[in-house]
């Protein structure tokens, strides 16, 4: 499977001007691709007032990443505010080329933000099936509690969307390697660049990593796609010779 990372800048609470610069960002995507992944909040940059930006399952940007999805012949993922039943989510959706939709609501909200006052915290894992693959979709601050991505599902590949500020970026990039590691699958973070209007900066490395934290690929500081192609079968035929996954813990997430 071939996947491709888009790292930009994001305009503050600005839907339609992210939606332009995404489209055309994914326009110049020069080859195939079977899944294009995008940044957490893709649509207004990581906003503790969701009541200025919150839309529903049915708004534009969702419309938008199903008619890309579908002239693309792609899935797309990436997370948004959505507004449901009165709360407010930081919502992934996971778009299949033929509309339908998975979504995954952020468990781990981010203290230090706030974004437990603003938001309302997911509590079901999401496990995609896609093209013979098994992905599991998280949400940035996700990445910092391994008892909820641990591969109790035997999933193949582990994705991250991510507004990860500079300042902790040593972080971003050990716990994505690590994550690779324990769950031996195939790890992909994307995170913007950038300054928003906190002042807060976004330093990029987006990256895949293989099932034993081998880097694949990883972005710099500036706008970049990340195309590369997966092998499943080498993944598994890796797990078959280390088995370690075989000596897991199993266990019940409680909240």
């Amino acid at each position: 499977m071939k996947i491709s990372l888009i790292q930009t800048a994001l305009l503050w609470e600005n839907h339609e001007a992210n939606r332009q610069n995404f489209t055309r960002i994914i326009n110049s995507i020069g080859e195939h691709t079977d899944l294009v992944v995008l940044p957490e909040m893709f649509a207004t940059g990581f906003t503790m007032k969701p009541e200025l930006v919150a839309e529903d399952m049915e708004g534009e940007t969702v419309q938008w990443m199903k008619a890309i999805a579908s002239q693309k012949g792609f899935a797309i993922t990436g997370s948004l505010v959505i507004k449901e039943g009165g709360n407010y989510y930081n919502r992934l959706c996971f778009v299949y080329p033929d509309g339908s939709i998975k979504t995954y609501d952020k468990r781990h909200l981010f203290t230090l933000a706030g974004e437990d006052k603003a938001y309302t915290s997911g509590s079901e894992k999401l496990i995609v099936e896609y093209k013979g693959w098994k992905i599991c979709p998280l949400v940035c601050y996700d990445l910092r509690f391994p008892a909820f991505s641990r591969n109790l599902e035997d999933y193949d590949l582990l994705l991250y969307v991510a507004n990860w500020p500079s300042p902790r970026v040593l972080a971003w990039d050990a716990l994505l390697k690590a994550r690779s590691i324990e769950n031996m699958c195939y790890t992909a973070g994307v995170n913007r660049v950038g300054q928003d209007e906190n002042g807060h900066n976004y330093p990029g490395h987006s990256q895949v990593l293989d099932c034993l934290g081998n880097e694949l690929a990883k972005a710099s500081d500036g706008e970049e796609v990340i195309t590369i192609s997966l092998d499943k079968e080498a993944m598994l035929q890796t797990r078959k010779r280390f088995g370690f996954l075989n000596d897991r813990d199993t266990y019940t997430m409680v909240k």
